[in-house]
């Protein structure tokens, strides 16, 4: 487990490089991160959308960057409000107030 206490402070670098580490050692990794704040996305060979540092690692793992590394991708649209990417697809745009109030029921559509 990679922990931080601040965005921008190489939590992400450091988990690629402990991903293509591992790899080369012979150990089967894969990246993950629950919920990901971030403008910038990947799209997967089956055209899910997930964070592009979770695509990175897993590229550095050797291995095929897929929704389920990215569960919940939080993308800012301003004014207060981000749109929800569950899986890979595209849920809704809510405030943040809203979405800390459906967290729950969003958990229950990952199942």
């Amino acid at each position: 487990m990679i922990l931080g206490t601040a965005s921008h402070v190489g939590k992400s670098i450091i988990t690629a490089g402990i991903c293509r580490i591992l790899a080369e050692q012979g150990y089967s990794v894969a990246p993950f991160k629950a919920q990901n704040m971030s403008l910038n996305s990947w799209i997967t060979r089956d055209g899910a959308e997930i964070g592009i540092s979770q695509a990175v690692q897993a590229r550095a793992a050797g291995v095929e960057p897929i929704a389920e590394m990215n569960p919940i991708l939080l993308k800012p649209k301003g004014d207060r409000a981000s749109q929800v990417i569950i899986l890979g697809r595209i849920h809704a745009d809510k405030s943040a107030g809203d979405y800390y109030e459906t967290i729950h029921s969003l958990v229950a559509l990952q199942r």
